[in-house]
């Protein structure tokens, strides 16, 4: 399994705000949080291919890990699981003036 170490988690952090780490089987990814872009042209692809939403974001928030998390079906599906919750969704409030 990839290990990330605290120096290059915390430059993680430093570039990029939060990073995850998602875990299956014995194998491990790097990830941050998508931007604005990414999940406009993740939902887009994503209108055609339910699964091609997940693999752009996973591909775009990867930082390091296990390469075959990327390619075997199994382990590609069971992190897909996990990926929704990168995307933060902050309550707000409308206010009719």
């Amino acid at each position: 399994m990839f290990t990330a170490n605290k120096e290059q988690i915390d430059a993680w952090k430093a570039k990029h705000g939060e990073v995850f780490r998602i875990q299956v089987e014995g194998k491990a990814c790097y990830l941050k949080k998508p931007g604005r872009k990414t999940l406009g042209y993740a939902s887009l692809a994503g209108k055609e291919n339910p699964l091609k939403f997940n693999e752009i974001l996973l591909n775009d928030c990867w930082l390091d890990g296990d390469e075959v998390i990327k390619t075997d079906d199994t382990l590609f599906l069971s992190v897909s699981s996990k990926l929704s919750e990168l995307i933060e969704v902050k309550e707000a409030e409308l206010e009719k003036l």
